[in-house]
C-alpha cells in the first residue's frame, strides 16, 4: 500500500562534498569552491519556495584542529557564495563523543525541523555519506544520497535513494517522487 508523503517543505543540505569540494578540515573560507551545480540546485529549492539549511559534521574542533571561528568563518563564505541559507548547524563533536548532534545521529536534523517550523517528515536532507542519509532516517526526514570519490561502496549500496549529482537529487525531490522515509 502506498502512503502518501507529507508535502516537502525544507531541505537541508552535508556541506563538505555536497555543497562544496571537501578540503579536509577547512579553516580557510580561500578554500571554499563550490560543487559543480551547486547554486543552481539551490536556486531551484528557493525558487520551489522550500526552506534551505546546512548540517555538518565539523569534529575538528574537538581534535583542536580548527576552532570555531574558522568553521564560522569558512560557512559565511559559502553563505556568501551559495546563500541565502535559512538556518546553519554543525557538531563540533567527535565520533567518540557519543553526542546526539553528530550525524548519523537525528539531532540536527530534528533541531533544523524544529527552528524551521516543520516536522521532520517535511524535510529532505541531501548528503554525500552513509551517515546523512542515516541521520535523515533517523530523524524520520526523506534522505538522498549524492555519491563521491569518497563515497564506500557498501554506503551507496545500503541508501534507499541515490542521485548521480546535487541537480538530479534536487529535481528529484522538487518533482515529488517518493523517498523513502523511516517509519
Amino acid at each position: 500500500m502506498d502512503v502518501l508523503q507529507p508535502r516537502l517543505r525544507a531541505i537541508l543540505f552535508d556541506r563538505d562534498d555536497t555543497l562544496i569540494e571537501d578540503v579536509p578540515y577547512n579553516g580557510d573560507p580561500d578554500r571554499v569552491v563550490p560543487m559543480p551545480g551547486a547554486l543552481d540546485a539551490l536556486q531551484q529549492v528557493r525558487r520551489a519556495g522550500l526552506r534551505t539549511g546546512v548540517v555538518s559534521n565539523q569534529s575538528g574542533i574537538a581534535r583542536g584542529i580548527l576552532t570555531v571561528a574558522q568553521v564560522d568563518a569558512v560557512n559565511a563564505r559559502v553563505e556568501r557564495m551559495l546563500g541565502p541559507f535559512d538556518l546553519w548547524r554543525y557538531c563540533p563533536h567527535g565520533s567518540e563523543d557519543g553526542c546526539r548532534c553528530r550525524k548519523p545521529e537525528p539531532g540536527m536534523i530534528l533541531s533544523a525541523a524544529e527552528q524551521l517550523g516543520v516536522s521532520p517528515a517535511e524535510v529532505a536532507m541531501i548528503g554525500d555519506i552513509g551517515a546523512d542519509v542515516q541521520a535523515a532516517a533517523a530523524a524520520g526526514a526523506r534522505g538522498v544520497l549524492v555519491p563521491t570519490a569518497r563515497t564506500r561502496p557498501e554506503e551507496v549500496q545500503a541508501a534507499a535513494v541515490v542521485a548521480p549529482d546535487l541537480a538530479s537529487a534536487v529535481a528529484l525531490l522538487l518533482a515529488g517522487a517518493p523517498v523513502e522515509v523511516a517509519s
